[in-house]
């Protein structure tokens, strides 16, 4: 079974370019789509009208919401403990495989790449049952893989401000945390050389967006994209939609 798992952060709700959005999840022909930023269920339940999705859910002031063609068994919005922060679980009804949507905390600053770690450990241990069964992380991570260096004169000024508060150079530990874990960076599998950046559309210089699979099932990847083509794309949200090709039982 070959499913299409987009992730996409629709900034702000995505109120008033509902149809900017649908032409972008139209052109990526997903079976599923996990959002972010997608705090209004008005949206949602119009995106997935408009694309062909029969099945959908979302919560007001929630971050995370999903659509999908494929039937699900069972979806579910998940406190992490301590953080006030949540994440979701979709499970297929095909083969019960679990994808979690994930937005952790934003801003760049060691102050809030703790918390993301915190956010991070917590979520892990919450999903430690599923260590062994297929399951995928998506979404938006906020945080910068090993390696990947920030350039602080792309930031705007109140974020390089808090940036050089926060003691200047960042200590990035959020994805590293996932590869000790043994989960695969997806797209750093297939696309080893390359930066795939995400955001922001109209000056790409940092990938926020990713999808780990555990390294038992990183043979079902087939494919992992960023969608950077498409008139739509540059205007419908800020970040680029993260589009993986999936070979599942």
């Amino acid at each position: 079974m070959t499913v299409r798992l987009l992730s996409y952060n629709i900034r702000y709700g995505g109120v008033g370019r509902e149809d900017a959005l649908s032409e972008v999840i139209r052109d990526s022909a997903a079976d599923i789509v996990i959002l972010q930023e997608a705090t209004h269920p008005t949206v949602v339940e119009r995106l997935a009208s408009a694309t062909g999705m029969s099945a959908w859910a979302a919560r007001p002031g929630h971050s995370l919401a999903f659509m999908s063609r494929l039937d699900i068994a069972h979806y579910e919005w998940h406190e992490i403990p301590v953080t006030r922060r949540r994440y979701l679980e979709v499970v297929l009804a095909a083969n019960n495989a679990r994808i979690f949507g994930v937005h952790l905390r934003a801003v760049h600053a060691n102050w809030s790449e703790r918390r993301r770690v915190r956010e991070l450990r917590a979520l892990l241990e919450n999903i430690a049952q599923c260590r062994d069964t297929l399951h995928i992380l998506t979404g938006d991570f906020n945080t910068l893989a090993p390696g990947a260096i920030l350039d602080a004169r792309q930031l705007p000024l109140r974020l390089q401000t808090l940036l050089w508060l926060s003691g200047r150079r960042i200590r990035w530990e959020t994805i590293q945390i996932m590869l000790d874990a043994e989960y695969e960076d997806g797209y750093r599998l297939l696309h080893p050389l390359e930066d795939g950046f995400t955001f922001p559309v109209w000056n790409p210089h940092v990938r926020l967006d990713y999808v780990f699979i555990p390294l038992l099932f990183a043979d079902t990847l087939k494919s992992c994209e960023v969608m950077y083509e498409g008139l739509a794309t540059g205007h419908a949200s800020d970040h680029f939609p993260l589009l993986s090709v999936l070979d599942i039982a």
